[in-house]
């Protein structure tokens, strides 16, 4: 969970265990199938489909719905997916005196995602290994 502005969020995580790379994150109001529903589809507009792994109490359901098949993770995997959720929980602990709300009753909560979209980014490419995070120093938008 997030502390963004005066309430709490949840936060939706999707992790490719081979190759410890965060696939998606999704902030939230609210916890339950219908939003688990909408975080899925948009790792398969992404990535297609695939199995899921889990042991979400909503993921079955979901997953039935979007015709994707469900599994719970090995010990080995479930240990990798839970390390990158602690980190990435470590990174946003402090989110919101960071990166504060400025509309206190009525946060959309696009800010936090829009952080977590960039955080996820710079995480993927250094795990790749693919640029150097003094490369993504003078990066620039064309």
């Amino acid at each position: 969970m997030l502390q963004i502005g005066p309430d709490q969020a949840w936060l939706w995580i999707a992790v490719e265990p081979v190759h410890k790379q965060i696939l998606g994150v999704y902030i939230s109001r609210h916890k339950n199938m219908i939003i688990d529903e909408s975080f899925l589809k948009s790792l398969i507009k992404n990535y297609g489909k695939h199995v899921v792994y889990s042991g979400g109490t909503w993921y079955p359901e979901a997953c039935l719905f979007l015709g994707l098949e469900h599994r719970l993770h090995s010990p080995y995997k479930k240990s990798i997916v839970e390390r990158r959720v602690k980190y990435l929980k470590d990174r946003t602990k402090a989110f919101d005196d960071y990166y504060p709300c400025m509309r206190d009753r009525f946060c959309d909560l696009g800010h936090g995602h829009k952080w977590l979209i960039l955080f996820l980014f710079i995480h993927n490419c250094v795990i790749n290994s693919s640029i150097r995070f003094d490369d993504l120093m003078r990066w620039k938008y064309r």
